[in-house]
Order: C-alpha cells, then sequence, then structure tokens
C-alpha cells in the first residue's frame, strides 16, 4: 500500500472536519473565534508549507496550503460578522 494514500485520507478527515466547522461557525456569527488561534494556526500553516517544500512532500504541501486557508476564511467570517454586529448595535443605539 502507497503510504501516500493514508496521508491523502487523512488530509481529506480533517479538512472536511474543518469544512465543517466553518460552516458551523458562520451559521452561529462567529462567537468565540479568537484571533490569537488564527494568527497561531496561519503562522503554523506557513512554517509547515515551507518545511514540507524543503522535505518535497506533496501531501503535506497541499494539507497545508488548504489549513491554512481555512485560518484565513474563517478569520475573514469573523471579522465580518463582528463588523456586522457593531453596525446592525450602531444602528439600533
Amino acid at each position: 500500500m502507497n503510504p501516500d494514500l493514508i496521508g491523502w485520507a487523512a488530509s481529506a478527515v480533517l479538512l472536511a472536519t474543518l469544512a465543517r466547522q466553518i460552516l458551523k461557525q458562520a451559521h452561529s456569527g462567529g462567537e468565540g473565534v479568537s484571533t490569537w488561534l488564527f494568527v497561531g494556526q496561519a503562522t503554523a500553516s506557513a512554517l509547515f508549507i515551507v518545511y514540507s517544500v524543503l522535505l518535497d512532500n506533496t501531501v503535506f504541501i497541499v494539507t497545508n496550503s488548504c489549513l491554512l486557508a481555512t485560518a484565513i476564511v474563517g478569520q475573514v467570517m469573523a471579522w465580518r460578522t463582528k463588523r456586522r454586529g457593531g453596525d446592525a448595535n450602531a444602528a439600533a443605539g
């Protein structure tokens, strides 16, 4: 069995889990999302991309690039939700 198949399967499970979390976050309004979690995840993902490139490991290059994208999407959604909530509160006040 090709070890990369295990890596791709793990990547698919991880990314599906994160996609589900982003959807849940979108429906809940982004409550409890930490900016430091975003900073940590984005930094770690970027460093892992560099590491994966140095190892020439396609599975990890793709997976970590997708992880970085999910961190960015999640944070953008949280910022938009907070901004909309702030605009609604200002209009109501």
